[in-house]
Order: structure tokens, then C-alpha cells, then sequence
């Protein structure tokens, strides 16, 4: 496969990614606003510091208000990891490679980015209700091109590098749904471990599609078994270690190298060792090294990996 066609095909899933998980990050608010004491103020900065978007965002806004960084997050062009711009760009993606894509793929992903630009003007005047459904609608719509690629595109070099993009992208962002909790400022810190707490934790759990598979494996909700379970289970299809899992499959696919024999490239060697890290982590050792400086570090070297994989497979330089 050609080194265009596969860097198209990984940045196209991962900027579809992108756009789901941004309206996650926004629905985290929206499910703890519902439930909120009159008198706690909603915070939307955090929603931008931990995706790491606070600096451009304050280049543009006064202040993070629930107006701002709404748009900021959704339609704002200025902003490149905006809802319409992750769409913008897996349609730019898409376009250049439709001979090396389903026809039904390059359909989708042009409709929902036009569907999304279309609705631009006078989404600043939106009702809630009407953000929730929009985000909704973001969030059922990267189901759906899933659902269209894993039912149209053969299990090739293709599918795997899509495979990454995806997984690299979502093992980042579940760090980021739990950094949002992080950065939410409590009234005081007597409110640690209170009720409204133990909302905000309910918030992360839904935002993440988490909330039902984690009530039938946990009895009760506290931040120990959630950071546990969006962590270390293996059998989640949004936490960290099972997206590092499907990432060294398809890795080790691409180049058709046995794990019998060990890594073949520097990418594989990166994601192995940072899956046999957590593996081999307790939840007792994430704690005490404290939970923000975990996620952090992780962030780091995920992006790392990302980087070695465009050096690997994606930068390739014409042979002399």
C-alpha cells in the first residue's frame, strides 16, 4: 500500500475519532448539569484545558463561558480540533483516497460533514436541548461509519491502519475524559469524596458509554473502580489497555511479523512496551503515583507512538 493511501486512511479514522470524542468531552457538562445543586456553577474551562485546546481557545475568547467554548468545540474553524474541522479534515482524507476506499464511506463521511456545516449559522442561539441532540447525533454517526467500514472494507492493510487511527486516538481521549475530573474545581475540598463528586465521576462513566457495562461489573461507584475499569479492562472497548491490545494487533498485522519473533520496527517495540506497562499496572500503583501524573505520562508516550508510526510507515523517503 502506498505511504499516502495509509497516512489518508489512519488520519481519517482518527479525526472521525476526534469528533465523537469532542462531543463526549461536551456531554461530560451536560450529564452533570442535569443533576447539579442550584447552587454550583457550571465549569466549561476544564473541558479545554484538559483537551489541551485552552491557549488557542484564550487567543480567540475572552473568557470560557458556556456560550464560547461551545462553539469553540463544535463549529469554531479557528480551532482545528473542532467537531467541524475533525470533519472537515476526514473528508479531505477521504476525498483523495476514493479509489482506495468503499463507496459507501467516502458517501457518509461527505454527507455528515456537509450536514454539520450546514447547521453553523445561528448555532450560537441553540437551546440546550438542541446541543444535546446535535451531540447525540455526532456520537451515533461515528458508530455508524464504523459500522460502514467494518462491513465494507476487507481485513487488509487498509482496515488496520484505520484500526490504529481509531484506537490511538480513543486510548488518548478516555485519558482526557479522566483528566476533565482532574481539572473540575470542586466548591472546597471537603467535597471530595461528597455526593456532588460522585456526580461528576457518574458524568465521566456516561460520557464514555461506560455507565452500564461498569454497573454490572461494579457494585458500587466510586473513583477507584472507575479509574480501574476505564483503565485496565481488558474486555471495555473504550479503555486504555484493550484499545493498546487491538492497536499491537494490527500493527503486528501490517507488517506480518509473529509475536513469536518479537518487534520488527520501532512502532511495534513502542506499543508493546507501553501495553505491557499497564498490563503490569495495579490500580493501587496509578493511585499513588497520583492519577493526573499517570494520564500525563501516558499521553506522552501514546503521542510518541503516533509519531514513530508516521516515521515507520508514512515518511518514507524515495530509495536512490
Amino acid at each position: 500500500m502506498l505511504s499516502r493511501v495509509a497516512n489518508s486512511i489512519y488520519w481519517m479514522n482518527r479525526y472521525i475519532e476526534r469528533a465523537d470524542n469532542y462531543a463526549r468531552f461536551i456531554s461530560v457538562n451536560f450529564n452533570l448539569a442535569l443533576d447539579l445543586p442550584p447552587n454550583v456553577p457550571e465549569q466549561w474551562e476544564p473541558l479545554i484545558v484538559a483537551t489541551a485546546d485552552h491557549y488557542n481557545f484564550f487567543e480567540h475568547y475572552p473568557k470560557a463561558n458556556r456560550e464560547n467554548v461551545l462553539y469553540f468545540m463544535t463549529f469554531d474553524e479557528l480551532n482545528p480540533n473542532s467537531i467541524l474541522s475533525c470533519l472537515y479534515s476526514a473528508r479531505e482524507n477521504a476525498r483523495t483516497i476514493r479509489e482506495s476506499i468503499s463507496r459507501e464511506m467516502w458517501e457518509y463521511v461527505n454527507q455528515v460533514y456537509w450536514k454539520v456545516k450546514d447547521r453553523v449559522e445561528g448555532s450560537k442561539q441553540w437551546e440546550i436541548s438542541r446541543y444535546q441532540g446535535f451531540l447525540e447525533e455526532i456520537k451515533s454517526g461515528s458508530q455508524l461509519f464504523y459500522g460502514i467500514v467494518d462491513s465494507t472494507i476487507t481485513r487488509g492493510e487498509g482496515w488496520h491502519f484505520g484500526q490504529l487511527g481509531k484506537l490511538l486516538e480513543r486510548a488518548d481521549k478516555t485519558t482526557r475524559f479522566l483528566d476533565v475530573k482532574y481539572f473540575t474545581l470542586l466548591p472546597d475540598v471537603e467535597a471530595i469524596g461528597s455526593p456532588l463528586d460522585l456526580l461528576m465521576w457518574s458524568a465521566v462513566l456516561k460520557s464514555n458509554s461506560a455507565y452500564n457495562m461498569f454497573r454490572q461489573q461494579y457494585k458500587v461507584i466510586n473513583p477507584r473502580n472507575i479509574v480501574e475499569f476505564l483503565i485496565l479492562e481488558k474486555s471495555f472497548p473504550r479503555s486504555v489497555v484493550h484499545c493498546l491490545q487491538e492497536s499491537e494487533l494490527s500493527l503486528y498485522a501490517i507488517s506480518g511479523t509473529s509475536f513469536e519473533h518479537g518487534y520488527s520496527n520501532l512502532a511495534e517495540k513502542k506499543v508493546s512496551k507501553l501495553l505491557s506497562e499497564v498490563q503490569f499496572t495495579e490500580i493501587d500503583d496509578i493511585l499513588l503515583t497520583g492519577l493526573h501524573q499517570f494520564l500525563d505520562n501516558f499521553q506522552t508516550k501514546n503521542n510518541e507512538i503516533g509519531q514513530t508510526i508516521f516515521n515507520t510507515y508514512f515518511d518514507l523517503k524515495p530509495v536512490n
